[in-house]
């Protein structure tokens, strides 16, 4: 039996020059820096700066015109060419609207990068300051690589005398080995080269000046560390006939520890890239004005030299088959260029409208900067008011900071679901959020309240909530469960 099926499939593809502009759109202010580099170093048709004598007129930018799509300019024909369309001496529109109260000066300050001593130099830096023979030497600077960035050594003595025998020839035993490894934890930051957290805490302990609290300390973490870890206060009490100050007191003390010793050394920070707002928001006569940063609206302009090439082209009476593939390759420089001018400006635009459209949206909030009078607000909500794609939308919330009264704020924290309170009123779960972990810094520390206390009295506050719901929104807040908030 034979059927005939009709089906309809609607698809959308996008041209190379919108996946462009949504790549371009997604950029957070200083990657868009290093694309605008990118992108002049690869067309000699592009220049940064204003040029006063030979700038393009805003409508130039809509590529109307037959020639527009220059992928496909080898085949075009250079008498066909229409040269004029090049050899405009108009004025450029300037792209520092009023988005943009920065000067040209600023943001270009930069700070000096210093070069510290690594970690792991700085390591074997004190340990010129051991007598040591050439083979402990070879084994102890041997140990410190394999100490990873956090301070500690995660591997077996065994597997450490394996590997140096196996890939630098250096013969030796667990014992040596070990050996040296005390001469290692003598090395600072206290803790450093521990293999686990219990020993990376003993050796702290031991490098402190001995006290009651300190001795108890020592005990506790030597012989007691599941009960410590777990917080079985009471055990410990039993355990050690102590009073509950005295426990307060050695666990104080712990408290002090660092656990991740090699993460406090100064020169193991890596160089972060410094975060660059996107926009800034500030409050003028109890108004919100967004200003979007200038970085994001650079002067650029067509190459003068390149419009001078196609006007020596045009005056030209004899045109050699050279010089018409020399005029199509500047015909594709120059509406690359003109291109990625006006995709800039799109790109500004579009920052400007979304952002503009949040601020609005989360008025309350950035008067008062209190989170709770932050409404629930998804992506279509935005969309919707400016007329824009929900995907364009999160291209600029995902990746984009803004400079508010109360701190830098990634955009996308701005945006919640909404649930109901008990009036039936919408409220965001970023306010649900902020008034659980209130509760929480409230609650009698002796007595940390579990999740199914918690979701009675957020009950009781208006917000009916699930236990589970507690549970994942605590999970969220990175809060650990009542019995590891417990404090003596």
């Amino acid at each position: 039996m034979l059927r005939q099926n009709l089906q309809f499939k609607l698809s959308q593809k996008l041209s190379p020059q919108q996946i462009q502009l949504m790549k371009l759109i997604q950029l957070p202010t200083q990657a868009f820096e290093q694309r605008l580099l990118e992108e002049m170093n690869e067309n000699p048709a592009l220049e940064s700066g204003k040029d006063e004598e030979e700038v393009f007129e805003k409508d130039e930018f809509d590529n109307n015109d037959e020639y527009d799509d220059y992928e496909g300019s080898d085949n075009i024909d250079a008498n066909e060419i229409n040269i004029d369309e090049y050899l405009s001496n108009d004025e450029t529109p300037d792209y520092k609207t009023q988005t943009n109260n920065y000067s040209d000066d600023d943001d270009d300050r930069e700070s000096p990068l210093s070069a510290p001593v690594s970690f792991h130099q700085d390591l074997i830096n004190q340990l010129n300051t051991f007598i040591l023979t050439d083979d402990q030497r070879d084994i102890a600077e041997f140990l410190v690589g394999s100490i990873d960035d956090m301070g500690y050594i995660r591997r077996s003595i065994q597997d450490i005398v394996d590997d140096m025998a196996f890939t630098q020839g250096i013969y030796t035993d667990e014992k040596t080995v070990s050996k040296v490894l005390h001469i290692i934890h003598e090395l600072e930051p206290s803790g450093v080269g521990a293999r686990d957290l219990q020993e990376c805490l003993l050796l702290q302990l031991k490098h402190k000046t001995p006290t009651e609290y300190v001795e108890l300390a020592i005990d506790i973490i030597e012989n007691q560390f599941d009960a410590f870890t777990k917080k079985h206060y009471d055990k410990l009490l039993q355990k050690y006939g102590c009073s509950q100050e005295q426990l307060k007191k050695a666990i104080e003390e712990i408290e002090k520890l660092n656990p991740k010793p090699g993460g406090s050394f100064t020169g193991n920070n890596k160089i972060t890239e410094n975060i660059i707002p996107d926009f800034a928001i500030r409050i003028i006569d109890d108004k919100l004005e967004l200003t979007l940063n200038g970085r994001n609206a650079p002067s650029l302009h067509v190459s003068k030299d390149y419009q001078e090439m196609m006007q020596t082209y045009k005056n030209s009476k004899d045109k050699s088959h050279s010089q018409k593939d020399a005029v199509q390759f500047i015909k594709q420089k120059l509406d690359s260029a003109k291109w990625f001018i006006d995709a800039i400006k799109q790109r500004q635009e579009t920052l400007y409208v979304t952002m503009n459209a949040i601020m609005h949206f989360q008025n309350d909030y950035f008067l008062d900067g209190e989170e709770t009078s932050m409404k629930p607000m998804i992506l279509k909500d935005i969309a919707d008011m400016v007329g824009l794609d929900i995907s364009t939308v999160s291209r600029v919330a995902n990746s984009k900071y803004v400079d508010t009264p109360y701190g830098t704020k990634l955009i996308k924290e701005f945006f919640s679901e909404a649930m109901k309170n008990n009036q039936g009123e919408d409220v965001s779960t970023l306010e649900i959020k902020k008034i659980l972990q209130n509760t929480i810094e409230e609650e009698d520390k002796s007595k940390p309240l579990p999740d199914d206390q918690l979701a009675e009295i957020l009950k009781e506050k208006g917000y009916p909530i699930a236990r589970r719901t507690i549970a994942k929104y605590r999970e969220q807040l990175d809060i650990p469960v009542a019995r590891m908030r417990k404090k003596i």
